[in-house]
């Protein structure tokens, strides 16, 4: 016999046109319920997320269909991912039985089902099912049954999953009817091709023809019934986040990681900086509480939530969907607290991770900025001491302009005011300018570059903080203030590169200086240092070393920065040993954000936890390549007890002691 079935087998073709239009029906319920969300996200401010349109389609069909970002989280991740593959396979499959019997058969008399090719359609959908059924008990057993810490628990997972389940049960008892009435009997061969539908058909073995029949009959309906319902619940349930984490993909920015937008503080017709509102944030702001599926991916990596600190990036978004829908005039900063606005280190770890491009930290700080410059508020008092140091002097430590250059005294390193023939301009930032642990970072780095025979410069007195500490913490008049003084300076000098051994310094001025006019090449000493070394202008003597490494958030996540310093360290003869977090997972030293300055006066401290992630390795040894990383370890290991058991160096330490001479 030939391999292929009969489509509407028992109930009838004459389903046809009553089934269009409930579908038809269903699907202008599920646009018209999305329909109803546009005021909801059309209270933000305009944003622009349309350009590039080709490239956004790309990346939003290559991330939904190559599940990439879920596949990173082993927690549920693959789960997810395979049950979307399954469930998209079923769906596709159910499209092409449609047209086989509503096109091809009546308009083309083509038979695609039939032969090889229906026994190969026929296993893979039942593969599929079978698998989506698995995948859908894995994922039921992790949010009800092991419960990970933070994961919420709402209505909504009791009706998806419920629903899901029933479509694909009803699903094989449908085909286990119609099998146990034509194929057990008439064709068992190619019942073998179905095994799911075969297993399931014995259950209906012992049944009369009567009863098979209008059993078959009515669990068709049930069936169509529940898919129907599927399509409905979308847009007013989690369901929706299958449209709308899709689009996200699309809605991505295309800036670099980390862009903050400038805002001009001379513009008169401002009335509100920052974000007091749901009117202050943009239409994607808000969008995102709709594409946010609640996997709490971003909350485990929250290096505040892990110390028990007020902060949720995940709360964050459900607080502003919540907001928007249900009190559009609520106070947005009461709402999600300043305790947990304060808490943030912009370390980015939550949209790193995050499987619907859900931008967390901009919400952040837009809000921190509405608290800075609209009510002058302030994490503690010794924050504003500090803003106030960096106005006045231009560091956070209140020191002296003159003393600025002091540590590279008996150095071979030209200050630009009085010789600005140079190869580079070193730009030192606060802490290797006034903090002595980090002045010797900025020794050993210009004894390197004195190795290779680069002429470095620095501004001296002539530098001001780069302006990035404010910033992240809502100054942007200040920020914008010490930028400006400082492109000035260093335009003045017709200055060929900039390296910088701080990571803060090197996003504010490689990237957020651009929008102010700035365009001199800046780079990490990390990628430097890697380029002397690759063009031979810098050779090592390798001494074998232990040690384990630490991605400054700055760095890794932001610029993506990863495999350059570890590769220098091989090259000086060390062995990593790799803490759990580590490359763009990552866990924050605490001081990103402008938490450098400010207090840890919340939960537990963040440079502790990592310190115990990098004592656990057993390495004796804890790299850096981060001024404000190496402060807080040094911190962490005296407060966490951990003295004896590690120590901390910065990778510029290790390399200036191994130059070959």
């Amino acid at each position: 016999m030939e391999a292929t079935r009969q489509i509407y087998w028992n109930v009838g073709h004459g389903v046809v046109i009553p089934m269009y239009i409930l579908a038809g029906a269903a699907f202008g319920y599920l646009a018209w319920g999305f329909w109803q969300r546009l005021p909801i996200w059309r209270q933000g401010k305009p944003l622009d997320r349309w350009d590039r349109y080709d490239e956004r389609v790309k990346r939003m069909l290559c991330e939904v269909f190559s599940q990439v970002k879920i596949f990173r989280v082993t927690d549920g991740g693959v789960f997810h991912a395979l049950f979307f593959w399954s469930f998209l396979t079923l769906f596709v499959g159910t499209l092409l039985v449609m047209f086989q019997a509503d096109f091809f058969t009546p308009l083309l008399q083509l038979n695609l089902l039939s032969g090889e090719f229906y026994k190969a359609f026929s296993l893979v959908l039942d593969i599929a099912g079978g698998l989506a059924i698995v995948m859908l008990a894995g994922l039921f057993i992790r949010r009800f049954v092991v419960q990970p810490r933070g994961l919420e628990i709402v209505r909504d997972d009791y009706i998806v999953l419920q629903l899901l389940f029933a479509i694909l049960v009803t699903g094989f008892l449908i085909e286990g009817a119609r099998m146990a009435a034509t194929e057990l009997q008439q064709n068992p061969e190619l019942a073998r091709f179905s095994p799911g539908g075969l297993l399931i058909g014995q259950l209906f073995t012992t049944m009369t023809p009567g009863t098979l029949l209008v059993t078959h009959k009515i669990l068709w309906w049930v069936h169509f019934a529940l898919v129907l319902g599927f399509f409905c619940a979308i847009p007013y349930t989690k369901l929706r986040h299958i449209f709308t984490t899709s689009v996200n993909a699309f809605l991505a920015p295309f800036e670099a990681k980390g862009y903050i937008a400038t805002i001009n503080m001379e513009d008169d017709t401002v009335e509100q900086f920052g974000a007091a509102a749901i009117t202050d944030l943009t239409w994607k702001d808000i969008f995102d509480a709709d594409a946010c599926t609640s996997c709490k991916r971003c909350q485990d990596r929250c290096p505040a939530y892990a110390t028990d600190k007020p902060l949720s990036p995940m709360k964050i978004v459900h607080q502003i969907g919540e907001l928007a829908e249900g009190n559009p005039a609520g106070n947005l900063i009461e709402t999600v607290s300043q305790d947990a606005l304060w808490a943030c280190t912009t370390c980015r770890a939550c949209q790193d991770i995050c499987p619907a491009d859900i931008e967390h930290v901009n919400k952040i700080l837009e809000m921190r900025r509405s608290l800075t410059l609209m009510d002058g508020a302030f994490p503690g008092d010794e924050v504003r001491t500090a803003i106030n140091n960096i106005e006045v002097n231009g560091n956070p430590f209140g020191l002296a302009y003159a003393s600025r250059a002091d540590w590279a005294e008996g150095l071979d390193v030209k200050v630009m005011a009085q010789d600005a023939d140079v190869d580079i301009l070193y730009f030192a930032g606060c802490f290797a300018s006034f903090d002595k642990r980090n002045q010797a970072v900025a020794r050993n780095f210009i004894t390197i570059c004195n190795a290779a025979g680069i002429k470095v410069g620095i501004l001296g007195k002539e530098e001001k903080c780069c302006g990035e500490p404010p910033r992240k913490l809502g100054n942007e008049y200040l920020y914008q203030m010490t930028a400006n003084e400082n492109i000035e300076v260093i335009k003045g000098y017709n200055v060929k590169k900039i390296v910088t051994t701080c990571p803060h310094c090197f996003n504010t001025l490689a990237r957020d200086y651009q929008d102010l006019g700035f365009d001199v090449p800046v780079e990490h000493y990390s990628t430097y240092l890697k380029a002397l070394l690759d063009g031979d202008r810098l050779k090592l003597t390798p001494e074998p070393f232990n040690f384990t490494y630490h991605d400054s958030c700055y760095i890794g996540r932001y610029m993506d920065i990863i495999d350059q310093p570890r590769a220098i360290l091989a090259q000086a003869g060390g062995a990593i040993i790799e803490m759990a977090q580590n490359g763009y997972d990552s866990f924050c030293c605490s001081a990103g954000g402008g938490r450098i300055i400010a207090e840890e006066k919340l939960g537990s401290k963040i440079s502790e936890a990592r310190i115990k992630m990098a004592t656990d390795t057993g390495a004796p040894l804890l790299v850096s390549n981060c001024p404000f990383c190496l402060t807080m370890f040094e911190d962490g290991i005296k407060t966490g007890g951990a003295e004896g058991q590690i120590r901390v160096r910065d990778l510029a330490e290790i390399v200036a002691e191994r130059i070959e001479l």
